[in-house]
């Protein structure tokens, strides 16, 4: 686990010189701080939330300290709304370089609690708000960030994806069942999105903070934190752009963990194969292993068919499954 200091956390900023950046939910908190983070630096910021006054207010204070900003109404749940933030991020700025899904909200309701939702009488099903802001909204963000960064990039430059996980990711909160089973899934997304992006030269990560002073903590959990210090929403925002904006591709795929108010520790890929996580990754390994075999085995038989036309593939194939038996020593040759 690598430890990041403040002063390291904006040690790479000339790299978002004239980037831009599509992050949801600026009007406030992280997302405010982290949007006037990266305009600070030269990158262009477009910015989609349903609170259109506080995103309206992030883009007046980017542009009166000469940034460039942008903000549209965007409910991430609702998929035309994500698809008309990203096209209004082409049209005014030309690109997408950076994408941050920082939209989120808090536990919302009485899911998994013993309360059922009725009408007339008759059990209704939960709303999950929660559960869908905080992963299909997320889900809908990271398919049309791909899409944009692949259609837009003209080299391997500075390409990036950046998801709000929590501490939550790791460790459960009782009462919380919506938000704590979303944000294991965002770190689970990241993970698995990773190995598919890393030839391509996107970068991916998730960050986890402790509880910050921000809206999306409800004041009952401010009262029952009270005298435990809070992780600072600037800190977040550093963390969020030094993990878009390292160069080293092996810090890509990691998880950036904000434990207390103290430093940034970013974890590294390895430390998530230890423990139980070895026994399980021993076992995808071998299947993997099995399946790449399968893709090899059809490549290699289908370029042979191609060389030598379909009609000699079985012979092309006896005479490979000949070799592959003497090189493993089941069949020796009289000479």
């Amino acid at each position: 686990m690598t430890t990041i200091l403040d002063d390291d956390l904006f040690k790479h900023a000339e790299r978002v010189m004239g980037k831009v950046v599509v992050l949801t939910g600026g009007g406030n908190g992280i997302g405010k701080e982290t949007a006037k983070t990266f305009a600070k630096y030269g990158a262009k910021v477009m910015i989609g939330d349903l609170d259109t006054i506080g995103g309206e207010a992030t883009v007046a204070e980017i542009q009166a300290n000469g940034g460039e900003a942008a903000f549209i109404l965007c409910d991430v749940l609702n998929w035309d709304d994500q698809v008309a933030l990203f096209d209004c991020a082409i049209e005014r700025f030309g690109s997408v370089d950076i994408v941050v899904a920082n939209a989120g909200l808090t536990e919302r309701g009485d899911v998994c609690q013993g309360i059922l939702h009725s009408k007339d009488g008759r059990p209704q099903p939960p709303p999950l708000l929660t559960l869908r802001v905080n992963l299909v909204g997320v889900f809908y963000t990271c398919d049309l960030a791909l899409y944009h960064i692949k259609r837009t990039r003209t080299s391997n430059d500075l390409k990036a994806i950046v998801l709000l996980g929590s501490m939550a990711s790791w460790q459960s909160i009782p009462r919380g069942p919506e938000y704590s089973a979303s944000k294991h899934a965002v770190l689970g997304l990241m993970r698995s999105l990773h190995r598919v992006l890393e030839p391509e030269h996107i970068r991916l990560a998730v960050i986890h903070p402790w509880f910050a002073d921000t809206k999306i903590v409800p004041t009952s959990v401010k009262l029952a934190l009270a005298g435990i210090p809070l992780t600072p929403v600037p800190r977040i925002a550093g963390a969020i752009f030094c993990a878009a904006t390292e160069p080293d591709p092996t810090t890509s795929g990691c998880a950036w963990v904000l434990p207390d108010d103290g430093p940034v520790f970013r974890l590294a890929r390895e430390e998530l194969t230890t423990g139980v996580y070895a026994l399980i990754n021993a076992r995808a390994q071998r299947a993997q292993g099995v399946v790449q075999s399968i893709v090899l085995t059809f490549a290699f038989f289908r370029d042979i068919a191609r060389i030598v036309g379909p009609g000699k593939i079985v012979v092309a194939f006896l005479a490979a499954a000949g070799a592959l038996a003497v090189r493993r020593g089941f069949v020796k040759l009289p000479f």
